[in-house]
């Protein structure tokens, strides 16, 4: 085997042998992880998990800017529409509950034990 150039025949020397069987061997290498990947199905899930998630947190913050803008501006409009007598009246009532948090609970949930007991007794007739 010696390092000639190519005959008339058309036929390559060792050398271009070579340089061919390192190229193809590179193909081949890069066909085969092209395919480990295409094959490897929990990556593939992985991926797309993470891109859902990144596009459902996108949606979320958007939805929930609306939301706000909306609730401020709805709030805004029972503000403007409601006669101040009963603004006044409200804002005392929240005062007092604000005042009186942990007895208006403890009622609440009374109330709360006591309407599910009477409706499983009800159940039971």
């Amino acid at each position: 085997m010696t390092n000639e150039p190519r005959t008339a025949i058309g036929t390559p020397t060792p050398d271009e042998l070579r340089e061919q069987v390192e190229r193809t061997r590179d193909g081949l290498g890069q066909t085969i992880e092209a395919l480990a990947d295409k094959a490897d199905i929990k990556a593939q899930a992985r991926e797309k998990t993470a891109a859902m998630t990144e596009q459902a947190a996108a949606t979320a913050g958007v939805v929930a800017d609306q939301i706000r803008t909306k609730t401020l501006h709805a709030a805004q409009l029972v503000k403007d529409t409601t006669p101040e007598p009963v603004l006044d009246k409200a804002g005392r009532a929240a005062s007092v509950v604000r005042a009186n948090r942990k007895p208006l609970l403890v009622a609440g949930g009374a109330a709360l034990v006591v309407l599910l007991l009477v409706r499983r007794g009800r159940r039971g007739r």
